[in-house]
C-alpha cells in the first residue's frame, strides 16, 4: 500500500498547530506500519528529518506554499500532475485540502471552518480561497476526517455533506507536558513572571484569539482582587494592530501583562506546567490543543463555551462566554479564590488527559485511510 501525504505546511519553521498534527499523528503511524510506503509530499526548501524511516520517500514539491494563488497551482496542477504520475493508493490532505482534478482515493482532514464563521479575521485573499475552495474539497474528498464531533457537525450543516462520509479523530498532548516539581515553577516564575503566579495563554495573536477581551477581563479581575496574579501571553502579537495598542494602553494593570513572545516546546512546557492556570477563550476552536496540554501539566483550565471548546473540556475546566468580559472576570476571581475548586479542576484535567493520546490520534487516522 502506497500513502501519499501532504506534508507542505510544516517548512522549515517553529512547528504549531496542523504541523503538530502531522507530525504527532505521522510519525507512529509509519513506525507502526513498515509494510506500508509513505511518500512525505514537502515545501522545496524543507530539510528537517521528522520522517527518517526506511519505508518513507520524502519529495519536495514546487512552487513555494505561500499564496492562495500558488495553493491553485500546486493542488490542480502540481499535486494532480504528481499523484496521476505515482498512483497511490490514497492521499490524505492533512490541512483540508486536496486536488479538484485528481480522480484517485483522497481524504481531507479538515480542522474547523472558522473562515464560514469569522471571515473577517483572515485576509481578504485567504477568505476568498478558503470559502470558495472547501465547500468544493468537502464534496471531493471520499472520506473527510474532522478533528472534533463540532466540527464533523459542521461540516454537514454548512457544506450539507452526508454524515457517514466523516470520521472524527481526536488530538492528543505531547508527554512534554507533564506537573512540574515546586523549584521548576518557582524558577521559571522567577525568570519570566517577577516570582509571581500567571495566567496563561498560548496561540496565535488574531482577533479569534479574543486577546483584547481576554485583557480586559484580566484587568477587571486585579482591579476586583487586588490579586497579585500575573497574565502571560504567549505567542507572536501585532503591535502594528492600532487596536491592541490601544486597549493595551488603556488598561489599569498592564504592567502585569507579560509577553514573553513564540515559544519552543521546551520552553511552553515549562511556562504551561508552572502557570497558575489556563485561559484559553478564543471565539472558534476546531479542536484547542492547549486546553489538553494544560489538563496533562496539570493546572486549572479557563475556557470558553463555543465551538468545540466543551466537547474537549468536559467537566474539568470552567466554561466562560467569550463575548462577556465579566464572565472571564468571574473565572478568574474563582479559580483564585476557591482553593477547593482549584484543586478538584487539576485532578479532573489530569483525569482527562488520558483521553487524548496521538497514538490514539494515528491510530484512528489509520483506520479512517484503511476503509476507503
Amino acid at each position: 500500500m502506497t500513502i501519499a501525504v501532504n506534508c507542505w505546511t510544516l517548512r522549515n519553521k517553529n512547528i504549531d498547530g496542523i504541523g503538530n498534527v502531522i507530525i504527532e499523528s505521522m510519525r507512529p503511524m509509519i513506525q507502526q506500519h513498515p509494510e506500508t510506503h509513505f511518500m512525505m509530499l514537502c515545501d522545496k526548501n524543507f530539510t528537517e528529518d521528522y520522517f527518517s524511516f526506511p519505508n518513507v520517500s520524502i519529495h519536495r514539491i514546487f512552487p513555494p506554499y505561500r499564496h492562495p494563488l500558488l495553493y491553485i497551482l500546486h493542488m490542480e496542477w502540481t499535486l494532480t500532475r504528481f499523484l496521476n504520475k505515482h498512483q497511490p493508493n490514497v492521499f490524505v490532505g492533512m490541512d483540508g485540502m486536496i486536488s479538484l482534478s485528481y480522480s484517485g482515493k483522497q481524504i481531507a482532514l479538515i480542522h474547523d471552518l472558522n473562515f464560514e464563521h469569522y471571515p473577517e479575521t483572515l485576509p481578504l485573499r485567504n477568505r476568498l480561497y478558503y470559502r470558495y475552495f472547501f465547500k468544493k474539497f468537502a464534496h471531493k474528498a471520499d472520506k473527510i476526517v474532522a478533528v472534533s464531533k463540532y466540527t464533523k457537525n459542521d461540516i454537514i450543516t454548512t457544506y450539507n455533506v452526508d454524515r457517514t462520509k466523516i470520521d472524527v479523530i481526536t488530538l492528543g498532548a505531547k508527554k512534554i507536558f507533564q506537573p512540574l516539581s515546586t523549584d521548576r515553577i518557582t524558577s521559571t516564575r522567577q525568570q519570566y513572571a517577577k516570582g509571581q503566579p500567571y495566567f496563561f495563554f498560548v496561540g496565535s495573536m488574531h482577533a479569534r484569539k479574543n486577546i483584547l477581551r481576554l485583557m480586559q477581563a484580566f484587568d477587571l479581575f486585579k482591579q476586583a482582587t487586588g490579586s497579585p496574579l500575573q497574565l502571560m501571553l504567549a505567542g507572536n502579537i501585532l503591535w502594528e494592530a492600532d487596536e491592541i495598542k490601544q486597549v493595551y494602553q488603556q488598561l489599569i494593570f498592564k504592567e502585569d501583562i507579560i509577553f514573553p513572545g513564540r515559544v519552543n516546546d521546551d520552553e511552553l512546557a515549562a511556562l504551561l506546567g508552572s502557570a497558575y492556570a489556563l485561559a484559553f477563550v478564543p471565539l472558534f476552536e476546531g479542536f484547542g490543543l492547549p486546553i489538553v496540554e494544560a489538563f496533562r501539566a496539570g493546572i486549572p483550565v479557563i475556557c470558553s463555551n463555543t465551538s468545540s471548546m466543551p466537547e474537549v473540556a468536559g467537566d474539568a475546566a470552567l466554561l466562560v462566554d467569550p463575548l462577556d468580559v465579566h464572565s472571564i472576570k468571574k473565572a478568574m476571581i474563582q479559580l483564585a479564590t476557591d482553593n477547593t475548586l482549584y484543586q478538584n479542576l487539576q485532578q479532573k484535567g489530569l483525569d482527562r488527559s488520558v483521553l487524548f493520546e496521538w497514538e490514539k490520534t494515528s491510530q484512528d487516522l489509520w483506520y479512517s485511510i484503511t476503509q476507503i
